[in-house]
């Protein structure tokens, strides 16, 4: 019922800077945390970043210092700047979005995207 589409992703040189955005649509009440997690080949999918509606923000100790995320709670929208990319940022980048889609407090969501890769190499 509430679908979040990516963008941004692709193959950047160690250094340099990239940012992904994420869309959330559909039937929506109220969202509460917007964020960010990667998987990398071969490993579990990983928090990276995450904002709440009233902008309480967290961040991975590995991302602490070069990423930000931005959020826009009126478009239901979430950024993700990178910068100083380093070949380990390399993953398959998700959003996630948790919230009610109706008032009944029973009414829940948790969606994620379909992914969108980052390669960073040189």
């Amino acid at each position: 019922q509430v679908q979040l589409v990516e963008s941004g992703g692709g193959l950047v040189q160690p250094g340099r800077s990239l940012r992904l955005s994420c869309a959330a649509s559909g039937k929506i009440f109220s969202i509460g945390p917007m964020g960010w997690y990667r998987q990398a080949p071969g490993k579990q999918r990983e928090f990276v970043a995450t904002a709440t509606s009233r902008g309480i923000i967290n961040y991975a100790d590995s991302v602490k210092g070069r990423f930000t995320i931005t959020r826009d709670n009126a478009e239901n929208t979430v950024d993700l700047h990178m910068n100083s990319l380093k070949p380990e940022d390399t993953a398959v980048y998700y959003c996630n979005a948790k919230g009610y889609y109706s008032e009944y407090e029973d009414a829940t969501f948790d969606s994620w995207g379909q992914g969108t890769q980052v390669t960073v190499s040189s």
